[in-house]
């Protein structure tokens, strides 16, 4: 707890808030996550279930959760633990372009050439192939992580995906020569779920749900822990339930309001952050 006989904190910006509250960073920060990953049960389940499908050679896999949730850290997070036989792993943010387009664009990304200009599909699809069946013959997997998959919603984007998936080595059991790892918003299980080619394929949908209350609080401690604060010492329950009620249990707006309560518990001098704090930052953040 801060001792309100100290004298106050000389310094500007962020640096006084993490002096105020004796933190060594930041805890709320979006950049730099992974040093701060929270291994909820949900998250590590989605990980897991991912990793092993890969390491099976399934065709596909979707990560679907609400913005906010993790799941680009959780891509990122997916591509450290794969082995060295899991290559190349290309990761894509869905581009705004035409079905052909999106193939050109996946197959330039997964072989690590620029394909002709004009490229006709038939021969991208060649040129991909050939190099997957390589790939396959050194006994590699290639896995391919497409961000904002959600946006992935009309026909022909979605049956470059399905030509992508039908792309195997027979002479290899049949296996998928790489797993298409999708990464959206809930709305993308609607998307596949629509292209019934597509969602055959899918060997498993990763769903990561809201932190409930008691998630939120082991988040909290977890994030102020990692940056050398107490949340028994910073945060009173009730703020902390406050917290989790008015963030919705989403992660990214647990950060954001945390973060803004803890600036403004310091401008006040607080000896903690309280649930006016939180109400204050929260309805601020609503009027803006």
């Amino acid at each position: 707890m801060i001792d309100p006989g100290e004298p106050a904190v000389e310094g500007t910006g962020i640096a006084m808030y993490e002096s105020y509250w004796n933190l060594s960073g930041s805890p709320f920060e979006n950049w730099g996550e992974e040093d701060f990953y929270f291994p909820s049960e949900v998250h590590e389940t989605a990980l897991l279930q991912m990793q092993y499908m890969i390491e099976s050679r399934r065709a596909a896999v979707a990560l679907c959760g609400d913005c906010g949730m993790g799941k680009s850290l959780l891509a990122e997070m997916l591509a450290d633990r794969l082995s060295e036989s899991e290559t190349p792993i290309a990761r894509v943010v869905f581009p705004q372009l035409s079905g052909e387009q999106l193939l050109g664009y996946i197959a330039d990304e997964l072989t690590g050439q620029c394909g002709p200009v004009d490229e006709p599909p038939r021969l991208t699809l060649r040129r991909l192939g050939d190099f997957l069946g390589d790939n396959v013959d050194q006994k590699r997997h290639a896995v391919l992580i497409v961000d904002e998959a959600h946006l992935l919603n009309g026909p022909d984007q979605l049956e470059t995906l399905r030509l992508l998936l039908n792309l195997r080595h027979d002479r290899h059991r049949g296996e998928a020569a790489m797993t298409l790892v999708l990464v959206g918003q809930t709305t993308l299980l609607t998307n596949i779920e629509r292209f019934r080619a597509l969602d055959d394929r899918v060997a498993t949908k990763c769903l990561l749900n809201r932190f409930t209350a008691e998630q939120t609080t082991h988040y909290v401690e977890h994030r102020l822990h990692q940056a050398g604060g107490d949340c028994d010492t910073l945060f009173s329950p009730e703020a902390i339930e406050s917290l989790h009620l008015r963030a919705m249990g989403i992660p990214r707006r647990i950060n954001r309001l945390a973060d803004l309560a803890l600036m403004v518990g310091f401008a006040e001098e607080a000896q903690r952050v309280e649930v006016r704090h939180i109400e204050g930052v929260h309805q601020e953040l609503v009027a803006a």
